[in-house]
């Protein structure tokens, strides 16, 4: 199959898109499942640990916990370490 009947394949189901305009999103590993927020869960918020502000996780969430703008500040900090 060319490169051009290759991305003008329709896919079934998908409203008539080209299979080269689909996005697929993958579903989190194990890893980083544990890091995401459960919607679903209710009751106190852990604080984070650098600067005390409620994050995203609950209480009971194992591990050190980090507000949003930790996180970010913490992966600036390990991206410009050499």
């Amino acid at each position: 199959m060319s490169e051009a009947a290759r991305n003008d394949t329709v896919v079934p189901g998908t409203q008539d898109t080209p299979a080269a305009e689909q996005v697929c999103e993958l579903a989190p590993s194990g890893a980083e499942a544990a890091l995401l927020p459960d919607p679903d869960s209710t009751g106190p918020r852990a604080d984070c640990v650098l600067c005390g502000e409620p994050t995203e996780l609950p209480a009971d969430h194992p591990g050190s916990t980090l507000c949003p703008v930790c996180t970010w500040q913490q992966a600036q900090r390990i991206a410009c370490s050499g």
